[in-house]
């Protein structure tokens, strides 16, 4: 833009040039003349010495030219021109009149490693108008670059929208040791871009909480799995299909070890038996599945209704029975409820049921790990 700009104001200044030393011969109307001599020539002078790095005399000599009354509109275009290719070209050490010199100083600043200075030409550039969302990336990162984590981060999370400034965010939270910022920064991610590496870094955040139950941890997992946030290997594959049997949903067990075996992680002789556990597991739970109703519906309390409805979701799919089931457990008083609303949530969501999930996961609010659950789940429902 520089060099387009650069060329106007030359071929303005050689018309002007031309048709001044014409006039002698023949009558010019203004209309016919860009540039006035006694304009053209201070500009041409003005052109010379900022090429020549003496940016202050080039800026005498403009406005030498300011001085000129009756001043055309094209005459004024171009005055304001050369003003522009001096602030870009001085690197906005002079002439800042507009967004072309605001731009100049700030990038100017940000290459010399004046990050204070960049940072600072945020008001410049807001006031000729210069502002944009790759200005904002740079003053971030100029933020970054000095060091100043907290304020990287803070101006970020205030700046919003796109996803450079929200890695900026991460990263400068991260440094700053502000786990609320970070974790809040992540939350965002995985709602506007479901990746994984997102998931994944969140989700860690999820299972460093203290006293985390085994349900709870099972639920991680599980959202690590549907996310595609699986650790690398077969270690999460082993963990969540172990934890699935040992909780009463061995269906929901041998689906995930089938899906390590696809995806050709679960390969050795240790998945092997895992996979006959499971596989032995889930048959003997649907053959046992009419007494597990009866025992459940005979209890006082509504555990093994929660607990069945749990295991009907692994059942290929049996969701309308697994609410009916949870909430009729519910209905009778459960030890924990805040697991009881989540695995009345995970159903209402295998059953297409969003709204009414949302308003599940919302009612575990009895403790901070049942929160976080709920919210974990909250956020990939919302996403899918």
């Amino acid at each position: 833009m520089i060099v387009k700009k650069l060329r106007a104001v030359a071929m303005a200044l050689v018309l002007g040039t031309a048709a001044v030393a014409a006039a002698g011969a023949l009558m010019v109307t203004p209309a016919e003349a860009a540039v006035r001599a006694s304009v053209g020539k201070p500009l041409q002078a003005a052109q010379a010495a900022a090429a020549a790095g003496n940016y202050s005399a080039a800026m005498a000599r403009v406005h030498e030219a300011e001085g000129v009354g009756g001043l055309t509109a094209e005459e004024q275009k171009i005055i304001n021109q050369m003003k522009d290719y001096i602030a870009a070209k001085s690197g906005g050490s002079v002439g800042v009149q507009s967004a072309i010199g605001a731009q100049a100083k700030f990038d100017a600043d940000y290459r010399a490693g004046r990050y204070r200075e960049a940072i600072n030409d945020a008001d410049l550039l807001r006031k000729y108008g210069a502002m944009s969302g790759a200005n904002m990336v740079i003053i971030a990162q100029a933020y970054y670059r000095a060091g100043d984590y907290v304020g990287c981060a803070r101006y970020a999370r205030e700046a919003g929208g796109g996803s450079d400034l929200l890695d900026l965010q991460m990263r400068c939270a991260y440094e700053a040791h502000d786990d609320v910022t970070l974790r809040n920064a992540l939350e965002t991610a995985v709602a506007t871009t479901g990746k994984p590496e997102y998931w994944q870094r969140l989700l860690k955040f999820a299972e460093a909480s203290k006293g985390l139950s085994d349900p709870q941890t099972l639920d991680i997992y599980r959202i690590r799995l549907l996310t595609g946030a699986m650790k690398p290997g077969p270690d999460d594959y082993f963990v969540l299909a172990t934890l699935a049997l040992q909780l009463g949903a061995p269906n929901e067990a041998l689906s995930v070890v089938q899906k390590g075996m696809a995806a050709h992680l679960l390969v050795d002789s240790r998945a092997q038996r895992l996979y006959g556990l499971a596989k032995q597991s889930a048959a003997a739970d649907i053959a046992n599945l009419p007494r597990a109703v009866k025992a459940a519906n005979a209890s006082p309390r509504g555990d093994l209704l929660v607990t069945l409805g749990e295991d009907y979701c692994g059942m290929g799919g049996r969701y309308p029975d697994a609410i009916a089931a949870i909430l009729a457990g519910i209905k009778k008083g459960v030890a924990d409820p805040d697991d009881a609303w989540i695995r009345l949530g995970v159903a209402y969501y295998g059953a297409g049921q969003k709204d009414a999930a949302l308003k599940a996961f919302a009612k575990a609010d009895k403790t901070p790990n049942g929160q976080t659950i709920a919210h974990m789940w909250s956020l990939y429902v919302r996403g899918h």
